[in-house]
């Protein structure tokens, strides 16, 4: 079972909002046939502290504009690794320092990647 359509639409929007407050290296993975609980794994990179919480921040609005409320936060507090759990979407905001120890790539490279198209801010 591939992850929904829903699920995909999803992705993108939060994907976009996330370049749009300069995350980088945005990659995301089709979880589906893996995991119960979600069908996307989005990752996305963040320099500091105050830019994964801005991330978090526009991905979380975006997503809120379409009508899909988070059900679940972790992180905020340190903000070096930020997950949220929108149901058939998680997303992660990690600090690069994050990023390069966790690598969430190498753990679930057997998974389907998933493109992630962007506009240029």
């Amino acid at each position: 079972m591939a992850a929904t359509e829903n699920a995909l639409e999803l992705t993108q929007i939060a994907a976009q909002a996330a370049a749009d407050k300069l995350a980088t290296d945005l990659v995301a993975f089709d979880v589906s046939e893996r995991l119960a609980i979600t069908d996307v794994f989005l990752v996305a990179t963040a320099s500091n502290e105050r830019q994964v919480s801005a991330v978090v921040d526009a991905v979380d609005e975006a997503l809120h504009r379409v009508g899909v409320k988070s059900i679940r936060r972790e992180g905020d507090r340190e903000a070096r690794w930020v997950l949220i759990d929108f149901g058939d979407l998680v997303v992660h905001v990690q600090h690069a320092e994050e990023r390069e120890l966790y690598s969430l790539e190498r753990l679930w490279r057997d998974c389907p990647a998933i493109p992630v198209t962007v506009d240029a801010a």
